[in-house]
Order: structure tokens, then C-alpha cells, then sequence
């Protein structure tokens, strides 16, 4: 999208004034034609501010941004949206609102127009605001069960991984799994399933059943048992032996975080099966110097398990330059608003929530957010695939009949002829139109 828009005579020549560009033109959308011209000039406007400040011009991007504001809409089309928030990152950036944390708690707990579209959301968001209505915590992991039932981001991830730790285990047993992010235990049930219908399968063998144990990693201890709970009632109706245990992290003690998991390389019982599971993790410890995620990497691969599983965003968030960063962003969240668009109802509240109070956080966190104040620091998958290499992982192919699991699941919940998956370097890679989106692979 900004090969042809970076390289522009014009995009240079604004780049080395102070003077902001004219007034645009209003937006006609009578025609396809006219709403693809407006939707370039708003991107391309967008892209001029953010270069203004890469330049500490924030004088001259002030000067753009009431301009982007009046020309966008959170209820506008997917491009007129995705301005909407990239202009109210660049303004809390720029000082003109709120600070990251101010508009981010603004933002999260406006919950009057809360649409429940799961009981098990209902249930958590019922049960965490009793005592506290302003716990961000809790309505994002409401945010999140509506994202996991939207969206195919999360259920893709979660079946591709499942299924690599399965080709993995394929023999009965004991199968320990160290959830990294384990959050609403969302992906687990299937997996479960799977495992019992396995032993049913083969009644005859001498072979012990199988049993399962998941520890899980979260920042909540009440969500972590609360999951636990709901995990091992189900494990019951499947009369599969189960047990939980909670590893509570705290954000800034990674150390802490190591040291547990060295210490559950201790306490690893015999003959059990290890996998570990990084789904939408690993890019919430890469720093700037790249240390955090070396000694992580090196702490998992102590455990000597037999399968760990990684699904990440196909983005450059962590890109030090800021300018490269919004770049990457802003093509990436607009592939994610084109997908919205088309798999959602035009006027979804749904989807404008998700793209306000999930998405919008995102992008504040990476527009805005500097140093160590930003978390959202994904990286595509050469570079994990470098960085994995390089602390003595070996690349396990993802299944051919994880691709038909992944096929089915996109034909049978988000039926759009965007979506598309892709077999790359051993690894599974879900797209929309021409952008790869998230990737999910598999090591030993």
C-alpha cells in the first residue's frame, strides 16, 4: 500500500516544510471511484503527519491532524475508521489528548452499550464488575471472548497449534502442557475432546489412558482458577484424568517468571510428555536489545519439550523507527478493518467495539507508546524463525490436516473469499487478500 505512496515527489516535498498541505477537498463517495481517491488522500495525510513527527515536527503534524479528524468517523467505512483511531493515537502522541494510560481507561470502561454475544462472556463480565466497574483487566477479557467468536484469528491459531501438539503426542500418556498465556483456557476444550476420543478409540490397548496436566500462566489469579475450574468440569463429562495448576506473572518480573519455569523442569514427572504453548506471547518480551527473549527462549528449551507451539501477528510492530512502525500498522490494521468489514453486518456494534476497545488499544499502544511503555511489539516470522534457530530449535512442519482444519473452520464460520491460508517454511499462515496476517508453527 505506501511502496508508490513513500516514494511520491509530492510525500517528500511535505516532508521539508513546516507548512502543513491544503485543506482536502470534501470526501464525495458517490462512486467506487471517488471512494478509493478519498480513501488514498486520507491514508496519504496520515502517512504526511506521522512523518512530521518522525521529523520533531509536531507543530506541523498539529496542524494535519484536525484536518484527518473531520474527515473520519468511527461509524464511517473501514478506511474512514481505521483513520479515526490512527488520528487519536497520533493526538495523544502529539499531546493533544489524553496520555496513553488516561484514553486507554476512557476507552475500556465506557460499557454502557456492552453487547454480550456468548453466556460465557456474560458470565465473566457479570461476575468481575460486582465489585469493581472500572477493572480493565476483566472487560478486556471480554474484548477477547468476542474477538475468539468475530474474528477467525484466535480459533485459528488454537486449532493449528492443537493440532501440532497432538502429531506430537500421538501415543497414550501423560501430556504436561505449560500454557504461556493461558487467559479463558479457550483453546484446551478441543484438544481435550481429542485426546478422549483417542483412548476410546482403541479400547484393546495395553497402553494406561491418557492423562492431562496444564499449567497455566495469567496476571489474574482469580481468572486463572476461575479457568481451571471450567476446564476440569469438562475434563470430567470426558472422563479424562486432568489436573490444573496456576503460575501467576507479574508483568515486570520476568526474572521471576524464568526462575518458575526452570523450577518446573524440576518437577517434571516421569514419562510425561512436555509441550509448550506460545500463542500471542512472545512478542510481549521482545525488548529493544533482545535479551528478555533470549533468556525466555533459552529458559523453555530446558524443559526439553517435546513440541512448542508459536502463533504471532505477521507485522514489524517492534520496529524500533517510529515511522516504520506506524507504516507496517497501518497496513496490517487495515487489512484487519477490511476483513470486519466484509465478514460483519454494516452497522455491527460488535465490530465497532472490537475496532474501538481491542483494536484501538492496539494501535494506541503502537503509535503512541515509546520505550518500554509499548508491549505491542510483534515481529514476522523470520525473525522468530531466526531467533528460535539460534537457541537450538529445530523447525516441526504443521500437518496437512491441521490446513484442512483451518480450511473448514473459515468455510463453515467466516465464509469471505478474502480470507486465504498459505503453507511457508514448514508453517501455517492465515491472510487477507494479498497481507498475511498471523502465522502459526511449531518446534522442537
Amino acid at each position: 500500500m505506501f511502496a508508490s505512496f513513500k516514494s511520491s515527489s509530492s510525500s517528500s516535498e511535505d516532508a521539508t516544510t513546516d507548512h502543513p498541505p491544503p485543506l482536502p477537498p470534501p470526501l464525495c463517495l458517490a462512486s467506487s471511484s471517488a471512494a478509493t481517491s478519498a480513501a488514498h488522500h486520507l491514508r496519504r495525510l496520515l502517512f504526511t503527519a506521522a512523518d512530521f513527527i518522525s521529523q520533531s515536527n509536531v507543530s506541523a503534524a498539529q496542524n494535519i491532524l484536525p484536518i484527518l479528524s473531520s474527515n473520519s468517523s468511527p461509524h464511517g467505512d473501514s478506511t474512514e475508521r481505521l483513520v479515526h483511531l490512527f488520528t487519536k493515537a497520533l493526538s495523544v502522541r502529539c499531546g493533544l489528548s489524553e496520555n496513553v494510560a488516561t484514553w486507554t481507561t476512557n476507552e475500556m470502561t465506557t460499557s454502557s452499550s456492552t453487547v454480550f454475544t456468548s453466556s460465557v462472556c456474560k458470565e465473566q463480565f457479570l461476575f468481575r464488575t460486582k465489585k469493581n466497574n472500572n477493572n480493565n483487566s476483566d472487560l478486556e477479557s471480554c474484548y477477547y471472548l468476542w474477538l475468539n467468536q468475530l474474528t477467525p484469528f484466535i480459533r485459528f491459531s488454537h486449532l493449528t497449534a492443537n493440532q501440532a501438539i497432538l502429531d506430537a503426542t500421538e501415543t497414550n500418556g501423560g501430556l504436561h502442557i505449560l500454557d504461556l498465556d493461558i487467559s479463558q483456557g479457550l483453546q484446551w476444550p478441543p484438544l481435550m475432546q481429542a485426546l478422549a476420543e483417542r483412548s476410546s478409540s482403541n479400547p484393546s490397548s495395553n497402553t494406561p489412558p491418557p492423562s492431562l496436566r496444564i499449567t497455566g500462566c495469567g496476571r489474574d489469579v482469580t481468572v486463572l482458577n476461575r479457568t481451571g475450574d471450567r476446564l476440569t468440569r469438562f475434563a470430567n463429562s470426558l472422563g479424562l484424568q486432568f489436573q490444573f495448576h496456576t503460575l501467576v506473572v507479574v508483568e515486570e518480573d520476568l526474572a521471576g517468571l524464568l526462575l518458575q519455569i526452570r523450577l518446573l523442569a524440576l518437577s517434571c514427572v516421569q514419562g510425561e510428555t512436555i509441550a509448550v504453548n506460545c500463542v500471542h506471547f512472545l512478542h510481549k518480551i521482545f525488548n529493544d536489545e533482545g535479551d528478555m527473549i533470549s533468556h525466555f527462549l533459552s529458559a523453555i528449551k530446558s524443559l526439553n519439550p517435546r513440541i512448542v507451539t508459536m502463533a504471532e501477528r505477521e507485522a514489524n510492530h517492534g520496529d524500533p523507527s517510529f515511522l516504520n512502525r506506524f507504516s507496517e500498522a497501518l497496513d496490517h490494521y487495515m487489512a484487519i478493518f477490511d476483513s470486519l468489514e466484509a465478514t460483519l453486518p454494516p452497522n455491527s456494534r460488535e465490530r465497532l467495539t472490537l475496532e474501538q476497545r481491542w483494536f484501538g488499544k492496539e494501535i494506541l499502544d503502537v503509535v503512541a507508546a515509546e520505550a518500554e511503555e509499548r508491549k505491542q511489539r510483534h515481529r514476522r516470522f523470520e525473525v522468530w524463525e531466526e531467533m528460535m534457530k539460534r537457541h537450538g530449535f529445530v523447525n516441526v512442519p504443521i500437518g496437512s490436516f491441521a490446513f484442512s482444519q483451518a480450511k473448514l473452520l473459515l468455510r463453515l464460520h467466516y465464509p469471505s473469499e478474502g480470507y486465504n491460508l498459505q503453507f511457508l517454511n514448514d508453517s501455517l499462515f492465515l491472510g487477507w487478500k494479498n497481507r498475511l496476517l498471523f502465522s502459526v508453527s511449531s518446534w522442537k
